[in-house]
């Protein structure tokens, strides 16, 4: 397994917190204590109970505090204006709590492991994909932040794809490290955007691996592409690595199911090769749709339509 030294440099790691302000610094460190305080204590129980107390603890402290509540009521009213106040005010708590439970599932690497070995992938996908691995065509598999997205890299990993996945430097050092130590548990390699981490996904491509991307998030120089009815700037970069290396691209979902402890995880039928925006459209096509079905398991946080 590949630890973190080798995934993010140690000194790289500390020449970026010492180029931080003093008071920064402090900000970061005590937000990451009061992570690893909620975890350590929540870790005491049994996986089912603590994802469902993380769920409450995200919903009801944490996103009240951190103003992730008016963060997603706001980004229902701008798509949505037309739903009911309170069906708005039952998302906010239900997307909240998908959000708290995700991430305890996605810091629970081994746990993690095992909910995947108990779950079925199915959909026009799973086939191509499997192809792709026998003749050694590189493939992209790209979902966004819905569901529990990383679930699906685990159950592909378990089923002996080597997927490798695409991640952004989180703003906080101290949890970037805890972080990134935690998914590299679930499966390596990891590939931080930016030019290190596109060279080291480019050699992974070329050798026929599988890449896992995120699609929903706001790139300053990206394609203006309608999500939910509403323009928003997304990367073509997926779909212009699939047609410059030959690779198949499938959206990929990790669907919460109703009970809210087991999943369905569906591949779609690849997305055919045309050109970069007309590709990442029908990517952003089919995230929309899980989306209007199960719109409290998409993470309505990000400040995905801000204007750059």
């Amino acid at each position: 397994m590949k630890r973190l030294s080798k995934d993010v440099p140690r000194h790289k790691q500390h020449r970026w917190v010492q180029n931080l302000r003093t008071t920064e610094r402090m900000r970061y460190a005590l937000e990451f204590l009061l992570v690893k305080i909620i975890f350590s204590a929540v870790n005491l129980l049994p996986f089912r109970s603590r994802r469902s107390l993380m769920g409450w603890v995200f919903a009801f402290v944490i996103a009240p505090v951190a103003g992730y509540r008016t963060r997603i009521r706001n980004n229902l009213d701008l798509v949505w204006p037309e739903l009911d106040q309170d069906r708005k005010a039952a998302l906010a708590v239900d997307t909240a709590k998908n959000i708290g439970r995700t991430v305890c599932e996605i810091l629970s690497p081994m746990d993690l492991l095992d909910l995947a070995r108990q779950t079925e992938i199915t959909g026009a996908g799973l086939g191509a994909l499997e192809e792709a691995r026998k003749t050694g065509q590189p493939a992209i598999i790209v979902s966004g932040h819905f569901g529990n997205y990383d679930l699906v890299r685990a159950s592909l990993i378990h089923h002996g794809f080597n997927v490798g996945s695409l991640y952004r430097r989180m703003n906080n050092p101290y949890f970037h490290d805890f972080y990134i130590d935690k998914i590299s548990q679930t499966g390596t390699p990891l590939f931080e955007r930016g030019r290190p981490g596109l060279s080291q996904m480019v050699k992974h491509l070329k050798g026929g691996g599988t890449v896992a991307a995120l699609i929903d998030v706001r790139a300053r120089n990206g394609e203006s592409i309608p999500f939910l009815g509403k323009p928003a700037r997304i990367s073509p970069s997926m779909a212009e690595l699939a047609l410059r290396y030959n690779a198949i691209v499938i959206p990929f979902f990790g669907t919460r199911l109703s009970d809210s402890q087991g999943f369905t995880v569906v591949l779609d039928a690849p997305i055919p090769h045309t050109d970069p925006k007309t590709m990442t459209r029908a990517l952003t096509n089919a995230l929309e749709r899980r989306v209007c079905n199960n719109p409290e398991q998409w993470f309505w946080i990000h400040n995905f339509w801000r204007v750059p």
